[in-house]
């Protein structure tokens, strides 16, 4: 009875709207925390701050055994990626990494504890199993991409080649600078180095420039919106069924109180 006591009261505590946003607020001085670790400091200040990430890590301890705790079926706890991720990194930052050949791993440990906010924030884990979904889509449009890439490379690479050798050279450097032109960067004195010798190259550039950044990459944005669309479509409507479960349930015990109720009156009646 005690231990049912206390797995409502964690199951209350882990849905709590302050827990949640205090937690993601000791995710966020986490980050700080690493970030300071980054600067020339005091050893003074550097003691404070690695007794700080000690805090840090216990307090993550502490708030993965209250979620486990709180979790009416426990086999359902460890069949949520998320919550196995949280896992993963706390037992992981329990490691010591002081004078260790594992302390830049588990330093590196310690800065992925700051995708911990994705777990914690919905908006956050929404939008990245939409982006995770839409991969299989997005590759047929990366794979084109790649094409359209890799001709207008081997095309710059014959031609260009000879006017500057080290943005056309060979195809894999005239891939990096067709990615240059793709992101606009300073790309109209690339196309104006070779307009120098071919008047016409300009059609080269424009044409690839419409294909890739007009085209492609706002194909790639519908692709990811149109999942983000359905993704939150489908967490809407599981919320809605998961609050008509609750709705049932509320009524099927308030029935079950008026049949008791009547019960009770018909004895005394008796």
């Amino acid at each position: 009875m005690n231990l049912e006591r206390l797995q409502d009261q964690f199951f209350r505590l882990r849905s709590n709207r302050l827990f949640e946003l205090f937690v993601v607020s000791v995710i966020i001085f986490s980050a700080l925390v690493i970030g300071a670790k980054t600067y020339d400091i005091p050893p003074g200040l550097l003691m404070v701050i690695s007794w700080l990430d000690v805090a840090i890590t216990v307090f993550f301890l502490v708030e993965i055994t209250i979620r486990f705790i709180g979790e009416p079926d426990k086999r359902n706890f460890f069949r949520n990626p998320w919550n196995v991720f949280d896992t993963l990194i706390v037992v992981i930052s329990l490691v010591p990494i002081q004078d260790s050949e594992m302390a830049l791993v588990g330093r590196l440990i310690r800065i992925f504890r700051v995708l911990r906010m994705v777990s914690m924030v919905p908006e956050l884990r929404l939008l990245l199993n939409s982006l995770l979904k839409a991969l299989p889509q997005l590759g047929y449009v990366i794979l084109l991409m790649f094409i359209i890439f890799y001709i207008y490379a081997a095309v710059g690479a014959s031609f260009f080649s000879e006017i500057n050798p080290v943005l056309w050279g060979d195809i894999s450097v005239a891939m990096l600078t067709l990615f240059r032109v793709m992101t606009f960067e300073d790309w109209t004195d690339v196309m104006y180095e070779t307009m120098a010798i071919y008047p016409l190259s300009w059609i080269f550039y424009l044409t690839f420039i419409f294909l890739t950044t007009f085209a492609f990459l706002n194909m790639v944005i519908g692709i990811v919106v149109n999942v983000m669309e359905q993704e939150h479509a489908a967490d809407e409507k599981e919320r809605a069924t998961e609050e008509g479960e609750v709705t049932l349930e509320q009524l099927h015990n308030e029935i079950k109180e008026l049949k008791d109720l009547l019960k009770e009156k018909d004895k005394d009646t008796a």
